[in-house]
């Protein structure tokens, strides 16, 4: 794009922007910037954008910056807007690919921080295969309340409490008040935290990134030495086909299970595979489930926040711990492997990042459930499950959507026992696969996460609590079991042994599905019905 009397005109271009001849032969780095004004996690990027900018200049490159959506998952919850969410994901991946091509750059920064906007441009920078590394934007610090810390999931769950009486709506509007003190990815091991971690896991960013506050002056000085790094790869040509292994992305699933990290991941790193050319199947998070312990209590299901998590090490620390179960020879964005990027990581606090020999559970965050409820299989994260509900049998109490499911709790015709059957909120059904944190806010809100067992083939938070079983494939717009589950039908769960099963004999479940019929998709217009099935589906 630059060299020869052929790309005069594309010189010519180039300075009405400003540009020197000098600039103009520097290496061109993209910095792709999720900023906006609208996403908590977002708002501050562009500082972080300017930090990367610096470093880029200071290593001899030449910095253009984009702009890709990002679409905040807490307020896209509970309503029709959460349909756009994962769908999200592939116009961020789209977009960067196409300001990277149609650019010829040489290089490229990406600045995300929340749920799809991560995987997104990951999912670009391995389909693009141009050096990248990425800088992800930092969480939140976490609020307080009567002394305890508290975030937005503190206030989800806080509207079960008010529907079962249990704080008054003053009170719901002193902790809404306090639970989110600023910039940054929501404070706990939700789905934007776990994607940085992993991010880091996988050796797409530097270390220490994924665990430094948004508000912490760590963030920008990662940042500049991101830049910086982004013109010595473009230099040394070391692209993410070279980083993104089997063998990473296998460590990134070993920290994800030690993390107790969000069930979106399992989505995600799948995705990011795929545009490798890498399998990545429902057993091998199982097999790795099996032999790597959680270590780390993180929110929502124990006490520490990110920032505890930072102060313990951060990533680098409890990966060294991990070390025996890594691949530590993977290549990272570093130059350098994973095990000598962790030559100089210790933990600092054993309560935040527990030992290998005393761990918070001897396996790992996520399992997978099969039986003829979910042939394909379905995602729980197991550490958020009480040990009296990692098996369970009870009555289906059976919802077609979302809203119906939530309008039923709120109204307390949901008994102790029941299983609650959300249905066509998948892939295509919702369309969307819409995440359910209203759901399972309110049954843990209301005390029943004790007692009741809510499965779907749409997908939960990582801010979801209890025995909360997603992801059921097939989904029921695709005619799996799911869609012939009637009120009343016994469903037993099984999470040690991993099985989820209708208590039906093969001939009625065969009977059932061939008098089903398809719904008609609720979307009928837009961006979503690419999701959709259609009506003869």
């Amino acid at each position: 794009m630059k060299r020869g009397i052929e790309r005069a005109p594309h010189r010519a271009l180039l300075k009405a922007l400003g540009l020197t001849d000098k600039e103009i032969v520097k290496p061109f780095i993209g910095i792709a910037n999720s900023f906006t004004t609208i996403v908590p996690g977002h708002i501050h990027l562009k500082d972080v954008g300017d930090a990367v900018k610096t470093g880029i200049l200071t290593a001899g490159g030449t910095p253009f910056e984009f702009n890709t959506i990002a679409v905040c998952d807490g307020l896209a919850m509970g309503h029709e807007g959460m349909r756009y969410s994962l769908p999200s994901r592939e116009l961020v991946a789209d977009s960067v690919e196409v300001m990277v091509q149609a650019h010829r750059l040489d290089g490229v920064v990406l600045i995300s921080n929340c749920d799809k906007i991560t995987p997104g441009m990951l999912m670009a920078a391995a389909r693009l295969d141009v050096p990248a590394i990425a800088v992800t934007g930092g969480a939140m610090a976490s609020g307080s309340l009567n002394g305890e810390k508290v975030g937005v999931s503190n206030v989800f769950e806080g509207m079960g409490k008010v529907f079962a009486h249990k704080i008054t709506r003053e009170e719901l509007t002193r902790l809404e008040n306090v639970a989110c003190p600023g910039c940054g990815s929501c404070n706990g091991m939700f789905t934007a935290n776990t994607m940085a971690c992993l991010t880091e896991a996988l050796g797409m960013s530097l270390p220490y990134c994924a665990t430094a506050l948004a508000t912490n002056a760590s963030k920008l000085r990662i940042a500049k030495e991101t830049g910086e790094k982004i013109v010595e790869l473009v230099s040394k040509n070391l692209k993410p086909s070279q980083i993104l292994t089997r063998e990473a992305f296998e460590n990134a699933v070993a920290v994800d299970m030690a993390l107790g990290g969000s069930t979106n991941s399992v989505l995600h790193l799948s995705a990011i595979a795929r545009e490798v050319g890498i399998s990545l199947p429902l057993s091998v998070f199982d097999a790795i489930s099996r032999r790597v312990p959680h270590l780390c209590n993180m929110v929502p299901s124990g006490p520490y926040d990110m920032e505890d998590l930072d102060n313990a090490g951060g990533l680098p620390a409890l990966m060294k711990e991990l070390t025996q179960l890594l691949n530590p020879d993977a290549l990272t964005v570093t130059g350098g492997t994973v095990r000598e990027n962790l030559k100089n990581a210790s933990v600092l606090n054993d309560n935040v990042i527990r030992p290998l020999a005393k761990p918070v559970h001897k396996g790992g965050g996520i399992a997978i459930l099969t039986g003829n409820l979910a042939p394909k299989g379905a995602v729980v994260k197991t550490i958020a499950v009480s040990p009296n509900m990692l098996k369970h049998t009870g009555p289906a109490r059976v919802f077609n959507s979302e809203k119906d499911a939530v309008e039923a709790m709120r109204k307390h015709e949901i008994q102790s026992g029941d299983v609650i059957v959300i249905r066509y909120e998948g892939p295509k059904g919702g369309p969307g696969m819409p995440e359910m944190l209203v759901p399972t806010a309110t049954i843990t809100g209301m005390g029943l996460s004790e007692s009741v067992a809510l499965i779907t083939d749409g997908r939960f938070s990582g801010a979801t609590r209890g025995p909360c079983i997603g992801h059921v494939a097939p989904e029921a717009a695709e005619g799996g079991p799911i869609a012939v589950i009637k009120n009343g039908d016994t469903i037993t769960i099984d999470i040690f042994n991993r099985v989820l099963k209708m208590e039906l004999m093969d001939q009625e479940i065969k009977k059932r599905l061939e008098g089903w019929k398809p719904k008609k998709s609720r979307i009928t217009k837009g961006y979503l019905t690419r999701y959709s099935p259609t009506p003869t589906e």
